[in-house]
């Protein structure tokens, strides 16, 4: 495994026509990936997948937005203990969307307890959290730093903070407390962000793609898949101004450190 892909959805309905040879793009690349669940039946999904699939592991969760049947404990503690399962989630806050993906209203007090019931799991099965936050208006309190608040009170296992978009300021307080930050191929298009990626020690970096979204250049206009997250690597090694291979290697040593990957 020479690059990793710690967050996509491979296990959604975009993939149903050509799954397996996407994965035989990843794997001729030397990319392993975590598959992300963000409800029930995505989860179980991804450790399906994972189960058939050499270096390929999954998340369990309910993604911040889609909130609507609640989280049975119990069903994801089930899922939560098999060995291919690597992090809780993602979950999470999200200031940006004021709508579920059902188009329901979202009410960020429920946003909290949901995050806090993935949190108690996680400390459960000794689990890292995978986590999606995403800020609001400009004039709005920060995402990130609730979150590192929520962590620092109730949390007992690190985080990564999945397609980080924060400040510097958000940055230095999830490294405050041993959290991790990823990136996307935004960064192969997006000069937003070359400051962050140059601040952050490559320690606490991990690379994604967040398939099927945010394509990196060159395949903008394209449906993401894992096998892509070699742009994302070749991008933070530019930005950075260090050694592709040397980048792509620590990459993969902060993912199986961070997430046990057996």
């Amino acid at each position: 495994m020479r690059y990793i892909d710690i967050h996509g959805h491979i296990n959604f309905p975009d993939y149903d026509g050509d799954r397996e040879t996407v994965f035989v793009r990843a794997k001729e690349a030397g990319v392993g990936m975590i598959i992300i669940g963000t409800d029930l039946e995505s989860s179980r999904k991804a450790i399906e997948l994972a189960e058939h699939h050499d270096n390929v592991w999954a998340t369990v969760g309910i993604h911040p937005t889609d909130n609507t049947h609640g989280f049975d404990h119990d069903s994801f503690k089930e899922l939560a203990i098999h060995p291919k399962v690597v992090a809780i989630g993602e979950c999470g806050l999200d200031y940006f969307h004021s709508k579920s993906m059902s188009g329901e209203h979202i009410d960020i007090g429920a946003q909290r307890e949901l995050f806090l019931k993935h949190i108690v799991l996680a400390n459960e099965v000794n689990k890292p959290l995978m986590l999606h936050i995403r800020n609001g208006l400009a004039n709005q309190a920060s995402a990130y730093q609730e979150a590192v608040a929520i962590l620092k009170q109730h949390a007992k296992v690190r985080a990564n903070f999945h397609f980080f978009a924060g400040t510097r300021e958000d940055a230095d307080a999830i490294l405050d407390i041993g959290g991790m930050v990823s990136f996307t191929g935004v960064i192969t298009f997006s000069r937003d962000y070359d400051g962050i990626v140059k601040h952050i020690p490559l320690e606490n970096i991990m690379s994604e793609t967040d398939c099927p979204f945010v394509s990196p250049i060159p395949y903008r206009g394209k449906r993401n898949e894992p096998v892509y997250v070699v742009e994302v690597v070749k991008s933070l090694a530019n930005i950075r101004g260090d050694g592709e291979t040397a980048v792509a290697k620590q990459l993969v040593d902060n993912a199986t450190k961070f997430f046990r990957l057996k």
